[in-house]
């Protein structure tokens, strides 16, 4: 496939998987008021006609049949009504269409044959038509590839335009388009949509060029026609005409002596075209591919690390240069800063783009397990990188599922336990700085910590008694592979994936999790994520001859401390008291084995940092100074040594081209 079309084919997936998701959504609401309204039922017909007029030109021919089947079945529904008792069969049937284009549209991703056999639907669809129709209506068979109506295919061009021009069309543009290019229905469809952008009033021919690709035959022997009203409108689409990048030739056609005048009444066109949108709102919102925005941040970075090469030069600060150099400096960190903010919010999106998936997910496995549980969305609005949200949609479907299948009790064990016949799962989602912290909540049986540690037990993962591991480090089995406390494997848990991918997941992009429980109330689980991967402000600091770097949002306060600043607990664990408070102190070069000369804390630096959950001290020997850094991530041999547990996050290269290490806070705490 040229590029033109796999340009089609990235926007045809994209605009696909947004109108799906939409339709869930819609399906979803209408479900819950047991109801169709009349714009959920226009705009159910739009999607379907959308989705078979796309498919239809890139030759999917399953999609196009089933999206034809409930274009129909919507079309008697919007003209016709539907009652009640038939509700729930419509739900159910346009679920399951729903899931059968998803899983077409996944093949097509994939570069996997499509479904060449679809009778079960196709029939399932007719026959619910037929049922809720009385057997009156009957569905228009879908084009498939190969066939399709060519009744006019050959019309000869007097003919074409007799008929055009008695329907008061009678200016007209042939178009050939270039031996190369294919698909040239598709080309003609590009270009009938680059007409519409400047000339509103106007008709095709081949009319059906969007849903029958044997039109392409008809374009190729032919040519391809546009009709316009007016001489003026005609001149108005040449210009777009002439530089369509696929066309050939094109011709004006002189109009027949029969032709209607231009002031005659205006009949329907054959294929009425939209009125354009004013062109500013039609330029306002593009689509972009993620891949370019990846390597503006990457060009992004770079400009950080050199901005940073530039201003810390020492040959720059050892010539003596005058404050028109300061100056010029501090301009062009303010400038780089303002970039930044701009490349990195252009990558921002909702979280509610993985939120309300999760709707789905609660419907199906409330009908399956036969529980009843409401899912509360809270923060939805809550925007972070795109990147981010790819990652955290498998973790956040695990933690849904594992709410309803573990989590949720059956209607008749909660009425047994005094709770209310329907459970809630929250999905919530908060800004908190640097950081998003997404948590999913059920108000279920909670975790059995027993069952947990006769697993851990069984499998030799404990090393220490039972009653000496608390709450927190028991629920950490149940993030390690392999680990469930189901005895049986059902469609949904068992298998002991499930959070250990939510693990895996979230520590890949430098986020924690976190689990929390309360037997017979329910549990909580919270991972924090960063809002971004790509650029922090951080704290330069040095331990020996190795630099860190601290995250600006994670520090509190850094000062000079004494010895008597200093109390030790009963296992010999440094204390170091700060404003009527003692909190941790963590040497570095104890930590990381560091050799350096500052052991005495008078001589070095005592940084206060802190987490969404815990606070304590970090002993270093200078600070640095404040700087952006680009966070490189480090090799994945690492991982086996553990590095990330022991609290270094990444690295980053600075101005003078050395590494400085930096930290991941929360881990330092835990391994301390």
């Amino acid at each position: 496939m040229d590029n033109g079309s796999d340009s089609m084919l990235d926007v045809f997936l994209f605009e696909t998987d947004d109108l799906l998701e939409h339709l869930d959504d819609i399906l979803l609401t209408c479900e819950k008021a047991k109801n169709f309204d009349p714009d959920s039922i226009n705009e159910i017909f739009r999607i379907m006609h959308t989705i078979k007029g796309s498919s239809a030109m890139l030759e999917f021919n399953s999609l196009t049949s089933v999206a034809h089947k409930m274009e129909d079945l919507f079309a008697y529904v919007r003209e016709k009504g539907i009652s009640q008792e038939h509700i729930e069969g419509l739900i159910d049937l346009m679920f399951r269409a729903s899931d059968f284009l998803k899983a077409e549209v996944e093949k097509v991703r994939a570069g996997q044959p499509l479904t060449t056999d679809i009778g079960t639907l196709e029939q399932d669809i007719n026959a619910f038509l037929k049922k809720i129709s009385g057997g009156a209506a009957q569905a228009a068979p879908a084009p498939a590839a190969g066939k399709g109506p060519q009744k006019d295919a050959g019309a000869d061009e007097a003919g074409v335009l007799k008929k055009e021009t008695e329907k008061g069309y009678p200016f007209a543009v042939r178009v050939f388009f270039d031996e190369e290019a294919q698909m040239v229905n598709l080309r003609a469809f590009m270009l009938a949509k680059k007409v519409e952008d400047v000339c509103a009033d106007f008709d095709k021919y081949p009319p059906d060029i969007e849903t029958n690709p044997k039109t392409a035959a008809a374009i190729s022997g032919g040519g391809f026609f546009l009709f316009f009203r007016t001489k003026e409108n005609l001149e108005k689409a040449l210009p777009a005409v002439k530089d369509f990048p696929y066309t050939k030739s094109h011709s004006e056609i002189t109009p027949l002596k029969s032709a209607a005048p231009a002031t005659a009444p205006a009949a329907k066109p054959r294929t009425p075209a939209r009125g354009p949108a004013p062109r500013a709102a039609r330029q306002s919102l593009i689509s972009v591919n993620l891949s370019k925005l990846d390597s503006l941040m990457d060009l992004m970075g770079e400009i950080v690390i050199t901005e940073s090469m530039v201003t810390s030069n020492p040959a720059l600060q050892q010539s003596g240069m005058d404050n028109n150099f300061t100056k010029a400096s501090r301009q062009l960190r303010k400038l780089t800063d303002e970039l930044q903010e701009i490349v990195m919010s252009i990558r921002m999106v909702p979280i509610s783009t993985v939120f309300q998936k999760m709707r789905r997910i609660v419907r199906d496995m409330n009908r399956k397990l036969g529980k009843d549980a409401q899912l509360v969305l809270v923060g939805e609005e809550t925007e972070v990188d795109k990147t981010i949200v790819d990652s955290i949609s498998d973790p956040i479907m695990h933690l849904v599922r594992n709410a309803m299948d573990h989590g949720i009790e059956s209607k008749e064990e909660r009425l047994k336990a005094g709770k209310p016949e329907s459970g809630t799962i929250t999905l919530s989602a908060q800004n908190t700085g640097g950081d998003i912290l997404v948590s999913v909540a059920d108000d279920g049986a909670g975790i059995d910590r027993g069952a947990v540690l006769k697993k851990a037990q069984q499998k030799g993962l404990l090393t220490k008694q039972p009653h000496e591991y608390t709450d927190q480090e028991v629920y950490q089995f149940l993030l390690m592979p392999g680990f469930s406390t189901n005895e049986v494997v059902t469609e949904y848990s068992g298998r002991g994936v499930g959070m250990d991918v939510v693990k895996k997941n979230v520590e890949k992009i430098g986020g924690d999790v976190a689990i929390d429980s309360t037997p017979g109330k329910g549990t909580k689980i919270v991972f924090k994520i960063p809002l971004t991967l790509a650029i922090i402000n951080g704290m330069k600091i040095s331990v020996g001859d190795t630099m860190f770097t601290v995250p600006i949002k994670n520090i509190r306060q850094s000062f000079k401390a004494a010895d008597s600043n200093i109390l030790y607990d009963t296992d010999m664990r440094e204390f170091i008291l700060v404003r009527n408070r003692y909190y941790p102190l963590v040497r570095l070069h104890k930590a990381y084995h560091i050799d350096t000369k500052v052991t005495d804390i008078a001589g070095g630096i005592v940084i206060l940092v802190g987490t969404h959950d815990s606070s304590f001290c970090i002993f270093a020997d200078a600070l640095l100074g404040e700087q952006q850094v680009v966070v490189k991530s480090l090799p994945s041999y690492l991982n086996q040594f553990g590095v990330r547990k022991s609290g270094i996050d990444g690295c980053a290269i600075l101005g003078d081209g050395s590494i400085s290490l930096i930290l991941n806070v929360q881990n330092l705490y835990n391994a301390s």
